[in-house]
Formats: C-alpha cells, sequence, structure tokens
C-alpha cells in the first residue's frame, strides 16, 4: 500500500504501544493515570522497542496525553501524530 517499511514499522510500534499504554491507563484516565501507563506501558515491551516507545512518548507527550484522555483509538492517534497513514 505505498507505505515506507520504517514507517509502516513504526506505525505498528505507536498502535502496538498505545494499544497498551490505553489498557494500562484504563477507561477515562486522568493525566497522572496515562503519565503512569506511559512509563508501565513502554517498558512492557521489552528493551528495543521499549526505547522506541520511550522516544515516541516524549517527543509526543501532551498529544498522546489528549488523545487517550479523549478517548480516541491509538491509530488515530499515531495518525494524528503523523506516524501512519490514515
Amino acid at each position: 500500500d505505498g507505505v515506507a517499511p520504517a514507517r509502516g514499522i513504526k506505525c505498528s510500534l505507536c498502535t502496538k504501544a498505545l494499544k497498551k499504554i490505553q489498557a494500562l491507563a484504563g477507561d477515562d484516565p486522568d493525566e497522572a493515570a496515562v503519565a503512569a501507563a506511559l512509563q508501565k506501558g513502554c517498558r512492557a515491551l521489552g528493551r528495543v522497542m521499549g526505547r522506541l516507545c520511550q522516544r515516541l512518548v516524549k517527543k509526543y507527550k501532551s498529544q498522546i496525553t489528549e488523545g487517550l484522555q479523549n478517548g480516541d483509538m491509538p491509530r488515530d492517534i499515531c495518525t494524528a501524530l503523523g506516524i501512519c497513514r490514515s
């Protein structure tokens, strides 16, 4: 579908990481719940993925927090960040 391999990998990492973080944050999370989930979620992905996840989280923390608090789907958040193509 014309997606560069690196972008595809980043997109699936972003989606996977945010699914994990979303599950950890629970329904209707406050900022503290999201912050804790961001820490735990990346650690749960293992070392290499975890490091990429942390970089992603650091760079887009406010957008990710906002997206999760709005109840956006992980894929939609990653698309909004420009990591996934819509």
